[in-house]
C-alpha cells in the first residue's frame, strides 16, 4: 500500500495542527522534511515518542514542531505512522501537508487511515464504525455507546452467539460427512436448543436499537401552536438563550429553527415552527404547511397553547394533529388570567399529558424535561453495562439474522434434510459475520469509509 497523508485537525486557526503519515515510506520522507534537534537513525527511535525540531524546505525553516513516531504493528494502522504537530494556522499546516506529498506521499482519501486499521486487522468493522460515532457524539451517552463498541463490546458478544452457532454446526457437518454415525435424534435437540438461545440474545440486541437510535439521532420534536401562543418563548426558555425573535407581532417565525439541547444525556432536536393559521402570505403558507409536515413526522409533538384565549378553530386543528402522536400539551402564560381549563374534555382526548407553564418566566420548564424522560425512558438507558445498537446497519444485519434463525427452526419443522438446514445456520453466520467485517464486500467497506472525514 502507498504511504498516505493528511491533516487530521479541523479547518481553521487553533493552537495546534497534526498532519499524519502512515504507510512504508512514512520515516523516509519525514527524514526529508524534519530536523530534530537531537539526530538519530530511525531504528534508534522507539515507537511512542516524540521528538522536537524543524519543519524545513531547503533548508529553510518553515515551522517549530513535535513529531509523534509509531512503528509497526503498534499504531493506528498498523503500519509505521508519524503525526507531525505543528502551529495552528491554515497556511502552515497545508505548507507541511504539501511538502509530505511532494517528497511521495499521497494525499489520504476520506476515512483511510482507519481503513487501513480494518484492513490489517487491528481492528474489526463494527469498532471503525464507532469512530465516527464518537467524532459525531451529540451527547454523553452517545459518547458512552459509541466508545464501548470501540473497545469492542458489540463484537465479543457477536462472536460469542457465532461460536455457540458453530459448536452445533460442527456436529451437523460430521454427520453429512459421516453419515453412518447416526445421531439425529440428539442433534435435533441440541440445534433447536441452540437456535432458540441465539435467537434469545439476538432479539435482545434488536431491542436496544429503539434506545440506540434516541441516542444517536435524538428525540425530534416539532414545537406547534397558533402565531404568539409562545412557541419562540419556549424555544428560547429551554436553550436559555434568545434563539428564536420574540415580538407581539403574529407570524414572526415564517422558516424552522432547529437546535439541539440535552436532556438526562439525550439530544433533543427542537424545531420551532411557523405559527398555524389561516394566511393570505404566501411565504407564510408555505412556512405553515412545512410546520404540519413536520408534526407529522416527529418522533414528539409538543403544541402549545395561549391559557388566556378561548379556544379557536385554528387550536382544533392542532389538537387533532397531536392527537395520535407522543404529545405533550402546554398550556402557556399563566401568569394572566385564565380563559380555558386543562380539564377541557378536547385536551383530554388529545394527550395525556397537559402541563402549565409560563415560557416568558421559565416556570414549569423543569417539568417538560421529567415528562420527556417519563415519556421516552431515559433513565433507564444505562450506558455502564448494557451494549446498546446505534447503528442502522448493525440492527438491519441483526434483524435479517434473526429471520433466517425463524427460517431453520421452519425447515426442521418440516422434516428436511440436515444438510439443507446446514444452508440456512450458515446464513445466519454470513449475517452476524457482516457486522464484524469478515464477511464484507468492498462496496459496501467503500460505502462506509466514505462518511468519514479526512484525516481520521
Amino acid at each position: 500500500m502507498s504511504t498516505i497523508a493528511s491533516i487530521s485537525t479541523a479547518p481553521g486557526i487553533g493552537g495546534i495542527g497534526i498532519i499524519r503519515m502512515s504507510g512504508k515510506k512514512s520515516f523516509e520522507i519525514l527524514e526529508k522534511i524534519f530536523k530534530p534537534k537531537k539526530q538519530e537513525k530511525i531504528e534508534d527511535i522507539k515507537g511512542y515518542t516524540i521528538k522536537y525540531g524543524h519543519i524545513v524546505e531547503e533548508d529553510k525553516i518553515i515551522d517549530e514542531v513535535l513529531v509523534s513516531y509509531f512503528k509497526a504493528p503498534k499504531s493506528y494502522t498498523a503500519e509505521d505512522m508519524c503525526e507531525i504537530n505543528s502551529h495552528g494556522g491554515n497556511l502552515i499546516v497545508k505548507k507541511i501537508l504539501e511538502l509530505c506529498l511532494k517528497n511521495g506521499a499521497e494525499l489520504a482519501e476520506p476515512g483511510e487511515f482507519t481503513k487501513r486499521a480494518f484492513l490489517n486487522g487491528r481492528i474489526d468493522l463494527a469498532q471503525a464504525e464507532s469512530v465516527v460515532d464518537v467524532i459525531n457524539a451529540k451527547s454523553e451517552k452517545e459518547v458512552k455507546a459509541s466508545i464501548k463498541q470501540l473497545e469492542g463490546e458489540l463484537s465479543k458478544e457477536i462472536q460469542k452467539i457465532k461460536q455457540e452457532i458453530l459448536d452445533v454446526l460442527v456436529n451437523i457437518e460430521v454427520s453429512i460427512d459421516y453419515p453412518e454415525y447416526d445421531v439425529e435424534e440428539v442433534q435435533n435437540k441440541e440445534i433447536l436448543e441452540m437456535l432458540e438461545s441465539v435467537e434469545n440474545k439476538l432479539k435482545k440486541l434488536e431491542k436496544t436499537f429503539d434506545s440506540g437510535k434516541i441516542l444517536k439521532n435524538g428525540i425530534k420534536t416539532a414545537i406547534i401552536g397558533k402565531p404568539n401562543a409562545g412557541k419562540s418563548s419556549l424555544l428560547n426558555a429551554i436553550l436559555k438563550e434568545d434563539r428564536a425573535i420574540v415580538t407581539e407581532y403574529e407570524g414572526t417565525t415564517r422558516d424552522t429553527i432547529e437546535e439541539f439541547v440535552t436532556i438526562n444525556g439525550i439530544p433533543l432536536k427542537l424545531i420551532d415552527t411557523a405559527g398555524i393559521r389561516e394566511a393570505s402570505d404566501e411565504v407564510e403558507k408555505i412556512g405553515i404547511q412545512k410546520a404540519k409536515e413536520i408534526a407529522k413526522e416527529a418522533d414528539l409533538v409538543i403544541a402549545i397553547f395561549d391559557i388566556s384565549k378561548k379556544l379557536s378553530k385554528e387550536d382544533e386543528e392542532i389538537l387533532k394533529i397531536v392527537k395520535n402522536k407522543k404529545s405533550i400539551i402546554l398550556l402557556n402564560k399563566i401568569d394572566l388570567k385564565q380563559a380555558i381549563s386543562e380539564k377541557d374534555p378536547k385536551f383530554l382526548e388529545s394527550s395525556k399529558n397537559i402541563i402549565k407553564i409560563s415560557a416568558l418566566n421559565k416556570k414549569g420548564i423543569e417539568e417538560i424535561y421529567n415528562k420527556i424522560s417519563e415519556m421516552f425512558s431515559l433513565n433507564e438507558i444505562n450506558m455502564d453495562n448494557d451494549i446498546v445498537i446505534t447503528n442502522v446497519r448493525h440492527k438491519n444485519l441483526i434483524s435479517k439474522a434473526i429471520k433466517n434463525v425463524l427460517k431453520t427452526k421452519e425447515t426442521m419443522k418440516k422434516d428436511m434434510p440436515i444438510d439443507i438446514i446446514a444452508i440456512y445456520i450458515k446464513d445466519i453466520l454470513e449475517d452476524l459475520g457482516s457486522i464484524t467485517g469478515e464477511i464484507i464486500t468492498e462496496d459496501i467497506i467503500n460505502e462506509i469509509f466514505s462518511k468519514f472525514c479526512l484525516g481520521k
